[in-house]
């Protein structure tokens, strides 16, 4: 979730209320629940090493598409895996990025590198690419190009420009079902769980530890629900809140919410620094020029690039991560103060540009999110819930209603979220930062619930998204210290948590740190 288009069309659709109702496009759509085995080829595993991870090696295997038919149609999960060092393993610790859609074989590189030495030499660390991902096939790509530059402006003036995004996120439901078909009634959480399963078999493995960030914090805990004794250690980073009405619709209300914080906090961090961006001393006169730049753009993109809606792409990584602070500032100020483009534009293009990766990173997420749970079908609703929380968090509010809207009219049934409660784990670690948007800190609190030996770390004042092995001494010293021993802390008189990390320094501006190290996973938006 985050946080990264009529003859046919027309007949589809009926006004009701003044308001659109549409019929998605019909699939058969049974999905019988995975099985809890797959018979499983062992890996072929080849060097694809680079600079950065020279060990790195990766691979393919055949899953079924349909769990249930182990002997039906297969698709192909691409892996990845940093080999184990030490004389004596502790077997595979898979990892994950979030999404849904992500591909994560990159992980593996990175997770294995800035673990602690010892730590990653007892591990073979494996990356995967999750069905309909990156290099695993099918490779989703409903609409190539969809989210090119420039996009309609997000906040309707009237009814006739949210008409055109409804427009446009229909006809995106529309193509991906004629494109992808039945595949879609398989791309859910429990299938990319039977997924995983099928990797630790084709490793050879009894059991898996398993380290994920974002939605991978729900990924992780539906595959510890439906395997439980498989698994040997988890690591929930950044946690999505299981509870049903948060999965999926409730909680990008929420989301909308603390985003809105914590561009206020950016605002602030801008005022504060009023001799390097000179956008005024107080946070709401920053705040009132950022909303009159966004407006100038929806009438004039910069560069025929940077309109509204990209606009708010690239200053929602501002949400998810401090580190681009510095960054956004310059674009922000050298148009607003300076009046030129460019900064503004290489901002935009450093950490939000639509690409042909980002195509299937969208398609993938949709496909799993709509599938997962139930969205509501009339559009009635998402406008009544937009207009509110748009009242009181007005930053990413109709953003995010569009990120998600195709769901309204996805081409599936929908699913019963998984109840992830579970008492069969042996001890699990979770870490959540306290004001984190994308995954908001009630969600740690509910999961650290839910999981009866799970021990909670959280950054106290921390608002960044996937908070270990991002430079945090503490967190990754409990981090380590569990994946190594199996150990965790408990109670500290914090009320939920088991222990308290205070938050890293805010940036500063040209700090050599400003940017996240090149080599690290950015944080799309589309993470959870």
């Amino acid at each position: 979730m985050k946080r990264h288009t009529l003859v046919a069309f027309a007949a589809a659709t009926t006004l009701v209320g003044g308001l659109l109702t549409l019929a998605p496009p019909a699939l058969a759509d049974d999905s019988p629940a995975p099985s809890a085995e797959s018979a499983s080829t062992p890996i072929a595993w080849k060097s694809c090493g680079s600079s950065n991870y020279p060990t790195l090696e990766c691979g393919s295997l055949q899953v079924p598409m349909d769990h249930s038919r182990p002997g039906g149609q297969k698709i192909t999960i691409a892996v990845s895996r940093i080999p184990h060092t030490a004389a004596k393993s502790l077997g595979p610790l898979l990892v994950n990025p979030g999404g849904p859609g992500a591909p994560g074989r990159g992980l593996a590189g990175y997770v294995a590198k800035n673990l602690r030495p010892e730590v990653a030499a007892q591990f073979d660390v494996i990356g995967f690419d999750p069905r309909g991902a990156g290099a695993s096939e099918p490779h989703l790509d409903c609409v190539p190009g969809f989210n090119n530059p420039v996009r309609p402006s997000t906040v309707p003036n009237d009814f006739g420009d949210e008409f055109a995004n409804i427009k446009r996120v229909y006809t995106f439901a529309k193509a991906c079902g004629e494109k992808y078909g039945d595949f879609l009634k398989y791309m859910n959480t429990p299938a990319q769980a039977a997924d995983m399963d099928s990797i630790r078999a084709a490793l050879g493995a009894k059991q898996i530890s398993y380290f994920g960030y974002s939605y991978g914090t729900y990924l992780g805990s539906v595959y510890a629900k439906l395997f439980p004794s498989r698994v040997k250690r988890l690591v929930l980073d950044s946690i999505v809140d299981p509870s049903r009405d948060s999965v999926w619709y409730g909680g990008q209300l929420t989301q909308d919410v603390a985003f809105d914080a914590n561009m206020k906090a950016f605002f602030a961090w801008v005022a504060k620094y009023d001799a390097n961006y000179r956008l005024g001393t107080d946070p709401a006169q920053v705040e009132k020029a950022w909303y009159a730049m966004r407006a100038s753009l929806e009438k004039t993109p910069a560069e025929g690039v940077v309109g509204a809606s990209e606009l708010e792409d690239a200053f929602a990584q501002g949400g998810y991560n401090d580190a681009f602070w510095a960054e956004l500032a310059e674009g922000f100020s050298g148009y607003a103060v300076d009046h030129v483009t460019g900064p503004l534009r290489t901002a935009y293009e450093d950490l939000a540009a639509a690409s042909p990766g980002n195509d299937n990173i969208n398609s993938g997420y949709l496909a799993t999110q709509c599938r997962d749970a139930a969205w509501p079908k009339d559009w009635a609703t998402w406008h009544r819930d937009a207009v509110k929380t748009y009242a009181k968090a007005p930053f990413l509010t109709w953003n995010n209603v569009w990120f998600n809207a195709a769901c309204a009219f996805w081409p599936t049934s929908s699913l019963k979220p998984v109840n992830v409660a579970n008492d069969k784990l042996p001890k699990t670690l979770l870490f959540q930062a306290t004001n984190d948007a994308a995954t908001p800190y009630e969600g740690g609190v509910t999961m650290h619930r839910l999981l009866r030996d799970s021990a909670l770390v959280v950054e106290q004042g921390g608002r960044n998204h996937g908070i270990s092995l991002s430079g945090s001494t503490c967190l990754d010293n409990y981090l380590n210290e569990y994946l190594i021993t199996g150990k965790t802390p408990k109670g500290n008189g914090h009320g939920p948590a088991d222990a308290v990390c205070q938050k890293q320094p805010d940036p500063v501006p040209n700090a050599a740190g400003a940017k996240l190290k090149a080599e690290a996973p950015k944080v799309s938006k589309t993470d959870l």
